[in-house]
């Protein structure tokens, strides 16, 4: 369990929910030291949390750290969406709990037949964080991702990874 994290569930105008991360943990504007978010991480290995919406459980297995700061997607991730995947990993409990949207998905590969046999779901989250200038909140930005959660062969989910990490476009 991590302590001394600052994130609230918020809804906004349009009734949706998302969590605003009010602290941020992972600073850099060109480079995020992914090994710091990877150590973070091992902190949740062994928790669960649960969906609000559907009251199933989703554990933080020991692939995450792993895949969340090592896979494909992360590398090809760049700036503001780097740095907001980065300090997503401190709404993990809250992300989890907002989870929206699920969506299936057979496993097709065989390297995932143990920790995946059952498949995979995607869900829909949003989250926030703040933009300062001179160290005055300005506002905040606001992202859209998706939770990569596998249905493992001991029955259980497991967060994979998110996934899709994307800044809104602000609305006229």
């Amino acid at each position: 369990m991590i302590e001394n994290r600052n994130v609230n569930i918020i809804t906004d105008a349009d009734g949706k929910k998302l969590a605003l991360i009010n602290d941020i943990r992972f600073k850099g504007k060109r480079q995020i030291d992914w090994d710091d978010v990877k150590q973070y991480l091992e902190g949740y290995v062994g928790d669960y949390y649960e969906i609000e919406e559907s009251a199933e459980r989703i554990y933080i297995g020991n692939e995450l750290p792993e895949e969340y700061t090592e896979s494909e997607s992360r590398k090809s991730l760049m700036g503001a969406n780097a740095k907001a995947k980065a300090n997503a990993a401190t709404a993990i409990p809250e992300l989890i709990q907002i989870a929206s949207n699920p969506a299936y998905e057979e496993n097709r590969k065989e390297k995932h037949n143990k920790n995946a046999k059952f498949g995979w779901y995607r869900y829909d989250v949003r989250f926030a964080l703040p933009v300062y200038e001179e160290n005055v909140l300005v506002r905040y930005n606001i992202f859209h991702a998706r939770l990569l959660i596998n249905h493992a062969e001991n029955g259980k989910k497991y967060l994979y990874d998110i996934l899709a990490v994307k800044k809104e476009t602000s609305k006229p």
